[in-house]
C-alpha cells in the first residue's frame, strides 16, 4: 500500500472522467480479476471494457466515516483502480455504530489507516492512497487534481462547500450526500456538464448552530449505508458512462416513511460560483474557511472541562448546573444535580435563574450549551461558563475509569 499525492495527466471523456494517456492505462484484466469481477463481466453495460474503465479510474473520497464507509467498500469491491481517502480523524467508540469500515481493534488510531487495512482485505488488486489530513483550501486543489470523481462523505458545511468549489474549478463531477437522524439526500453536481453546483442548492453557509450536526442530532446507524451506497452507484455510473446522471436532481430518502422523492435543483444564474457573473474565483472564500465545528464558539467564551466540573461538583458547589438538552436525552444519561432546561425554553425561564451565583451549562457535546451561554451573557448574566465536550465527554471519562 502506498501513500501517493502525485497528480496524473489525463484526457477527459464526455462526462469529464479522465482517461489516462496512452501508456498509462492498463489494458487487460488478470485471471484473478476476471474471476473476481465475473458478475460485472456478465452485464452488457459493463463487460470487460467497463471493468477496465473502473480499473483505470481514480476516485477521491472526502471522509472515511459514516458515509465514507459504504462508499469506500463498494468502490473498492467494484474494482476502482485508485481510491484516495482524505481524513484526519481517529477511530472513536461512538463511530462504530455506523462507520462499518472500522472496529474496536482500531480505536484511537487513524481512520485512514483503519480504512486502508479493511479495504485491502476487500480487494487487494486496487491502490489505496491515504491523505491523513484535513481537506482545506490550502491543499484541496493539489489533492483532488489527480482524481476523476470527487465523492463527498463529509459531515460539515464548510467542507461541503470546499468539495463543491474544488470540483468546480477542476471541472470534475461531485457526488454529494448528507444524512441526519432518519433522512438522507444525495445528488451529482457538475456545472461543466450543464448541471448546477452545490451553491445553487445552498447559496450561503447556514448560521452557526441553526442546523444541528449528526453529533448533536444523531443518526440511525443504517442510514449512511443506504445513502453511501447510492453515492457509490452514481460514482460507478459516471466512470462507466452508463445510465442517467442525476444533474439538477436531489434524491431524498425518508427512512421512517420508507419513501424516496426527487427535488429539482436548477442552475442559479445568480450563483456566486457557477452563475452568469461569478463572484467566487478561488477555493479560499468565506464559506470554505469557516470553522467546521463548534470549537471556535467554545474557545471564545469562558469554559470548564468535565474533569474540572467533576472536581467542582464534589467540592461543595453552590451554583447551578444547567442541562439544555431535550428531556428524552436527559432521561438516557445526565449529570447528577443538573437542572434540565431545554434550549428552546431557556429564554422564558431566565427569571428563575440566579444572577449572583456561578452557572455552568452543558449539552451533548458543547454546541447548544454555547448558544445558551451566549444568550445568558447577552441578558446580563456574568458568571457563566460552558462545559466543553458536554455529556459525551463526561461519560467518556467515566468509561475510562
Amino acid at each position: 500500500m502506498k501513500i501517493v499525492l502525485a497528480k496524473r495527466h489525463s484526457t477527459l471523456d464526455r462526462r469529464g472522467i479522465s482517461r489516462q494517456a496512452a501508456g498509462g492505462m492498463s489494458g487487460t484484466l488478470s485471471a484473478a480479476e476476471q474471476l473476481r469481477y465475473s458478475r460485472h463481466l456478465l452485464i452488457p453495460e459493463v463487460g470487460a471494457a467497463g471493468q477496465l474503465r473502473l480499473k483505470n479510474a481514480a476516485v477521491l473520497l472526502i471522509g472515511s466515516g459514516a458515509l465514507g464507509s459504504p462508499i469506500a467498500m463498494y468502490l473498492a469491491a467494484a474494482g476502482v483502480g485508485r481510491l484516495g481517502l482524505v481524513d484526519a480523524d481517529v477511530v472513536e467508540a461512538s463511530n462504530l455504530q455506523r462507520q462499518i469500515l472500522h472496529s474496536e481493534a482500531w480505536l484511537g488510531q487513524a481512520k485512514v489507516a483503519s480504512a486502508a487495512a479493511r479495504l485491502q482485505e476487500v480487494n487487494p488488486h486496487i491502490q489505496i492512497e491515504l491523505h491523513a489530513c484535513r481537506f482545506t483550501p490550502d491543499n484541496a486543489l493539489e489533492i483532488a487534481g489527480g482524481y476523476d470523481v470527487i465523492v463527498d462523505g463529509s459531515d460539515n458545511f464548510p467542507t461541503r462547500f470546499l468539495t463543491n468549489d474544488t470540483a468546480y474549478f477542476l471541472r470534475k463531477p461531485l457526488v454529494y450526500g448528507a444524512i441526519q437522524r432518519f433522512e438522507g439526500q444525495t445528488g451529482v453536481f457538475a456545472p461543466h456538464l450543464a448541471g448546477p453546483c452545490y451553491r445553487c442548492l445552498l447559496p450561503q453557509l447556514p448560521a452557526a448552530g441553526s442546523v444541528p450536526s449528526c453529533q448533536e442530532a444523531g443518526v440511525l446507524g443504517v442510514l449512511p449505508g443506504i445513502i453511501g451506497s447510492l453515492q457509490a452507484m452514481e460514482a460507478l455510473k459516471l466512470i462507466l458512462g452508463i445510465g442517467v446522471v442525476p444533474l439538477g436532481k436531489l434524491t431524498v430518502y425518508d427512512a421512517l416513511r420508507s419513501t424516496f422523492r426527487s427535488l429539482k435543483v436548477e442552475r442559479d444564474p445568480q450563483c456566486r460560483l457557477c452563475g452568469d457573473q461569478p463572484q467566487i474565483h478561488s477555493v479560499t472564500n468565506a464559506e470554505t474557511t469557516a470553522q467546521p465545528t463548534c470549537e471556535f464558539t467554545q474557545q471564545t467564551m469562558d469554559s470548564i472541562t468535565t474533569t474540572e466540573l467533576r472536581a467542582v461538583l464534589h467540592g461543595g458547589f453552590t451554583g447551578l448546573l444547567i442541562d439544555v438538552r431535550e428531556p428524552e436525552e436527559h432521561a438516557l444519561a445526565h449529570i447528577p444535580g443538573a437542572r434540565l432546561i431545554p434550549l428552546p425554553t431557556l429564554a422564558e425561564q431566565l427569571g428563575t435563574l440566579p444572577r449572583d451565583r456561578q452557572i455552568y451549562v452543558h449539552c451533548k457535546s458543547g454546541m447548544r450549551s454555547s448558544k445558551a451561554v451566549r444568550m445568558l451573557l447577552e441578558r446580563g448574566f456574568s458568571q457563566v461558563k460552558n462545559v466543553t465536550g458536554g455529556i459525551d465527554a463526561w461519560l467518556a471519562e467515566e468509561s475510562a475509569r
